[in-house]
């Protein structure tokens, strides 16, 4: 006999990390702005072609 789940709950704790920074993000070298606009250009691309899969559905 199949276990249907009709809700599922899911809690989180989230702690502000700012006395942890070699562990962050913003320990990486800061990025140019030639850098942020390839990233950009490429994350607009993608989201892009997947609400173009989306419609052919």
């Amino acid at each position: 006999m199949p276990v249907i789940i009709k809700e599922l709950v899911i809690k989180a704790t989230v702690t502000d990390s700012q006395g942890k920074e070699e562990n962050s993000a913003s320990s990486a070298p800061p990025m140019s702005n030639e850098e942020k606009e390839t990233l950009v250009t490429a994350c607009v691309l993608q989201v892009l072609e997947i609400l173009d899969k989306k419609k052919e559905r």
